[in-house]
């Protein structure tokens, strides 16, 4: 069995953020999981380590001889949370990526539709102002219009 057929079955999963966020979640729990337990035994080593005493040990040695190995488990155990965290922000970058692929098609029709108001800039005032005229007498018939100004920048100031 080479490594391509291994790998067949995460080609489909690859191709589907939600089919790999389904999966990425699937590990983090394993590694969460696998998480609880090394810090069980992180505790229980830990115990066992500093109630080992030797016939003429002094009062810290056996505490001593058991840092190297609880810094080998604390470590450990930081490397697994990273890769828990990493995990989950793949997940949200693979999806961020699908929804920006989704949104490119509308973001290069608009784009086009701005070189052609470059190229062509009186075909399309006329039809904006077209649109603009009725959109008016639609307001001004409705009342529900405003005047000017705009904005509170655009007011004149007036002193109290």
């Amino acid at each position: 069995m080479s490594s391509t057929d291994d790998e067949s079955p995460l080609r489909g999963v690859a191709q589907s953020a939600e089919a790999t966020a389904t999966y990425l979640t699937d590990i983090q729990h394993v590694l969460m999981d696998i998480g609880r337990r090394l810090e069980t035994l992180q505790h229980e080593t830990r115990v066992h380590l500093r109630g080992t005493h030797v016939e003429g040990d002094r009062w810290k040695e056996a505490h001593l001889r058991a840092l190297p190995v609880e810094a080998a488990m604390k470590k450990t155990l930081r490397d697994l949370k990273k890769a828990v965290d990493d995990l989950e922000r793949v997940t949200f970058k693979r999806r961020a990526h699908q929804e920006k692929v989704n949104a490119l098609p509308a973001i290069r029709k608009e784009k086009q539709l701005a070189k052609a108001r470059k190229k062509n800039p009186t075909q399309i005032q006329a039809a904006l102002q077209n649109s603009s005229e009725s959109t008016q007498r639609v307001s001004a018939a409705t009342g529900m219009g405003y005047g000017n100004p705009t904005s509170i920048h655009d007011m004149k100031r007036k002193s109290a």
